[in-house]
């Protein structure tokens, strides 16, 4: 029998990629922290974490601060993350809008500018897109350092695996190589990713699910869109894919969806969905602040919050429905937490309250027993999900280990 020594290569390659990754994310969620503390949380030897840490000080990815207090003997070095070196553009492609940010490694929004996007081909978008990025990059040159990485998020069908995009519903695509495109363009690390997804990704790191290992995040807004975190880690299938969410059926004698089912989750808890209702409501004679010219999803959560009887009705109605598809994920997948966003949400109390109605009824009592709802706390109209995907790449290593390798080289 023959042995590969190339798999003993790169299982050793790996090794080295997971071990750099666990280390530097235990500084950056644990900080200030001591070699001696990342030793016996790591269960790596002493001088593994000497080895490692010695990297990513020379790298500037961490720094010493104030020793602590001596307990005898040679007190211990605290390390923290040290974020202001590098920086990172996220940028999300919305169906009008193309929003792009600047942030250090801290997660910390420096630069934002949103652009109308008015292109919806595949190459006026691509051409569009780096010309926006260029002239970012240009106008903020003297906040970038040293920039290590492009993230771009966007609705629809997205290989993050090949950098590709398959299906987005506002640009006509056919399998648009974006990542590679970029990366010739920038010469810079290339992420890319569902919008949702990768917003789930954000709160996992940075909102309302930091603390919880399972959580779901649904977004109302043109769609319903989901992402699934299990075991910290953002759940994903052979198709990039996973939980569409807004295509469980919650009336069977609901209206025919575009996809072809009847009583479809979308059809009853969109924005344009609840519009809709409010304006064939008014017209058949239902007494509301509300009017036909100003029964935005806005107007409605506003007047909902005080007090008008129709609005009320509306994201009630919503959120049964809405409730009813979340029992059948609490059911499935057992979360700790369950987040909703989108500007449903602007209406939290009404909402909440007919969400946990459904759910009540339609979810096992054991699943729900630890489970908690909330609205997001992060802006889903800002390209944080985007930089979620940057941070990933430097808690899994791949993105730390290209940083290494390059100061190296």
């Amino acid at each position: 029998m023959l042995f590969n020594y190339l798999n003993l290569v790169g299982n050793a390659e790996l090794i080295k990629q997971l071990n750099y990754a666990m280390i530097y994310r235990l500084i950056v969620q644990q900080a200030p922290i001591s070699r001696i503390q990342l030793a016996e949380m790591s269960q790596l030897a002493p001088a593994s974490i000497t080895k490692i840490t010695r990297q990513l000080l020379k790298n500037q990815l961490i720094k010493e601060v104030d020793a602590q207090q001596s307990t005898g003997g040679r007190p211990a070095v605290s390390i923290e993350a040290k974020f202001g070196h590098y920086q990172a553009i996220a940028v999300q492609l919305s169906r009008f809008h193309v929003t792009i940010e600047l942030f250090d490694l801290g997660s910390k929004c420096l630069i934002s500018k949103r652009y109308s996007l008015t292109h919806f081909t595949e190459q006026q978008v691509q051409a569009y897109l780096i010309k926006l990025i260029k002239e970012f990059i240009e106008e903020n040159s003297k906040k970038i350092n040293q920039l290590i990485a492009i993230s771009i998020v966007l609705p629809g069908l997205i290989d993050s695996v090949n950098g590709i995009v398959r299906y987005t519903p506002h640009i006509q695509v056919k399998e648009w190589a974006l990542s590679k495109v970029l990366q010739e363009k920038f010469n810079v690390s290339i992420f890319l990713g569902n919008d949702i997804q990768s917003l789930a990704l954000a709160e996992s790191y940075f909102g309302s699910t930091q603390h919880v290992d399972d959580s779901i995040l649904i977004r109302v807004h043109r769609g319903v869109g989901s992402g699934v975190i299990v075991n910290q880690q953002l759940l994903t299938n052979h198709n990039q894919s996973a939980c569409e969410v807004g295509h469980i059926q919650v009336d069977a004698l609901g209206e025919r969806c575009h996809c072809g089912n009847f009583g479809c989750l979308e059809n009853r808890v969109v924005n344009k969905a609840i519009e809709n209702r409010a304006k064939q409501m008014i017209e058949q004679g239902y007494r509301s602040r509300l009017t036909t010219d100003h029964c935005d999803i806005n107007h409605i959560c506003q007047y909902a919050n005080q007090g008008d009887e129709l609005a009320i009705k509306l994201v009630k109605d919503a959120g049964e429905n809405l409730g009813r598809a979340v029992a059948i994920m609490v059911n499935i997948f057992n979360p700790q937490r369950i987040v909703l966003a989108g500007e449903l949400t602007k209406s939290p109390e009404i909402l909440l309250n007919a969400v946990n109605s459904a759910l009540n009824a339609q979810s096992l009592e054991g699943l729900r027993k630890n489970l908690t709802i909330t609205c997001s706390s992060l802006n889903d109209r800002s390209a944080i999900g985007a930089f979620a995907l940057v941070q990933q790449a430097l808690f899994n290593g791949s993105l730390l280990m290209t940083l290494l390798d390059d100061k190296e080289q």
